[in-house]
């Protein structure tokens, strides 16, 4: 790129000197709302905005009490000015390429402002530069508690209207994320259909199909991640998406389970997380999960203070799906829950190294009436069972009681090559500090209950495992023993 020749003198600052490609690389570093203020400043910096290979516009950054989309939309035909119909067709060398476009926004009734955005997005990758294209949507307001089902089916045609309109920007698309949105039964595999670079889509407290299980059958798809967070539909079923890696279900409100899967191969990394309701009740994993999910390292479970919803079974039944898993999690169990029935991953999970128990104590979360019941899980681990290659294990709110005790003593009794065990002591939240003063934590790591604990811990095992135990003090160092 070309730089603007530059006048000698006292006035000038030593910055404002340097070349047009030094200060975008300045400027590249800076958010967008920064970059924008400084050439507002300095007539020097001006054009240098428009000329960013990186624009990135959130709605939420424009603050003005009226007309925010306004503002929005002016700010986009600002920064992304489309070029004369005369120029659409001419391959200059030092004409501006955009490698990375966000943009985040709400949809609104006015035609002009969706208009502006699709068609400012299109002229920019048409012109083959982009590489990476973010969409964000969301509703007219912050909240979406005000919108009624009828607004919210109305936002979902809107959008798919404006998808199909646009269809060069969407063909574009590489990441994409939805808020209250009704999708109709096909509307999302079409959109994913229709989206040939999409490898990322998140939805978050979308309704996905009225009548029958949302079916996701794009077995041309790029897509690699899928995130489904308080979003209401039967159930979802991955039928067949080929470059799957990463899945987050979370806080589903179908009867369990919430998911089932087909051809997904390369999926790697699983995470599921819910409060169950009074509704549900604990499903197998292997009513879920499939043989096609063969390939999966990392699996991570998170029961939010609540009801189990996973029921252990035989692990003969899971080997084949866990045969590959290296890390696995479960997060926040009930402190008043056993422990043990953990171990059936375990064993159905050979090639596992790394094990993290999370158990949180939270005073200050009230069960609702639509909670599911919490219950004691209890299951027995196989007497002669031995994993040869765990290698670490983590507890996050370890409490110095039998209970938890004889379970870590469990994990070192069974894994035969376990090197070291890392303990979190209990750490509340300030809530839970101010409930209960007369408690501050349950476990104080002083030395000498943390030599109590080792001597627990080992007492009459021949183990050489490492063992630490770790605090925060007052100042949020960690202290380790």
């Amino acid at each position: 790129m070309e730089s603007r020749p530059l006048k000698t003198g006292q006035d000038r600052d030593r910055i404002s000197a340097l070349p047009d490609d030094l200060l975008l690389g300045i400027l590249g570093r800076l958010s967008l709302h920064e970059a924008v203020r400084a050439g507002v400043v300095s007539t020097r910096w001006r054009h240098l905005p428009h000329q960013l290979s990186r624009v990135d516009l959130d709605i939420d950054d424009f603050q003005t009490p009226v007309e925010t989309m306004d503002s929005f939309t002016g700010a986009v035909r600002k920064l992304l000015p489309m070029r004369p119909p005369a120029e659409r067709k001419c391959d200059c060398e030092n004409r501006r390429s955009v490698k990375t476009l966000r943009l985040r926004f709400h949809l609104t009734s006015a035609p002009d402002d969706l208009s502006s955005i699709g068609r400012a997005v299109e002229d920019t990758v048409s012109r083959g530069q982009t590489d990476r294209l973010e969409l964000g949507v969301i509703p007219p307001s912050s909240s979406d508690s005000g919108l009624t089902a009828a607004g919210r089916a109305e936002l979902g045609q809107q959008f798919m209207s404006f998808s199909r309109v646009y269809p060069v920007a969407f063909r574009w698309l590489t990441d994409l994320s939805l808020t209250s949105l009704d999708l109709g039964d096909s509307d999302l595999s079409s959109l994913m259909g229709a989206c040939d670079r999409l490898r990322h889509l998140s939805l978050t407290s979308c309704r996905l199909g009225r009548h029958s299980a949302l079916e996701i059958d794009v077995p041309n798809s790029v897509i690699q991640s899928l995130d489904f967070i308080s979003c209401r539909c039967m159930r979802i079923e991955l039928v067949s998406v080929p470059k799957l890696t990463h899945l987050l279900c979370q806080s589903w409100n179908s009867e369990d389970p919430p998911l089932r899967f087909g051809y997904v191969p390369e999926l790697r990394r699983v995470i599921l997380s819910s409060h169950a309701g009074v509704w549900q009740t604990p499903f197998a994993l292997s009513d879920c999960l499939s043989t096609n999910v063969s390939n999966m390292s990392q699996l991570f479970l998170n029961f939010s203070c609540q009801m189990i919803w996973i029921k252990p079974e035989h692990p003969k039944l899971l080997t084949a799906i866990f045969r590959n898993i290296k890390d696995i999690g479960f997060c926040h169990i009930f402190p008043e829950c056993d422990l043990n029935w953990t171990l059936f991953i375990l064993e159905a999970a050979p090639a596992l190294q790394t094990l993290t128990i999370k158990r949180t104590r939270h005073s200050c979360v009230k069960t609702s009436e639509r909670s599911g019941k919490k219950a004691n899980v209890v299951w027995e681990p196989s007497k002669d069972f031995k994993h040869l290659n765990l290698k670490v294990f983590y507890m996050i709110g370890f409490e110095d009681e039998d209970k938890v005790t004889n379970y870590i003593r469990l994990v070192m009794e069974r894994a035969a090559g376990l090197q070291g065990i890392m303990l979190w002591s209990s750490k509340t939240c300030e809530a839970c500090d101010a409930i209960d003063l007369e408690y501050p934590s349950r476990y104080e790591a002083d030395k000498a209950c943390r030599r109590r604990v080792k001597e627990r811990l080992t007492h009459g095992s021949s183990s050489s495992v490492k063992i630490l135990i770790c605090d925060q003090d007052a100042h949020g160092l960690i202290i380790t023993s």
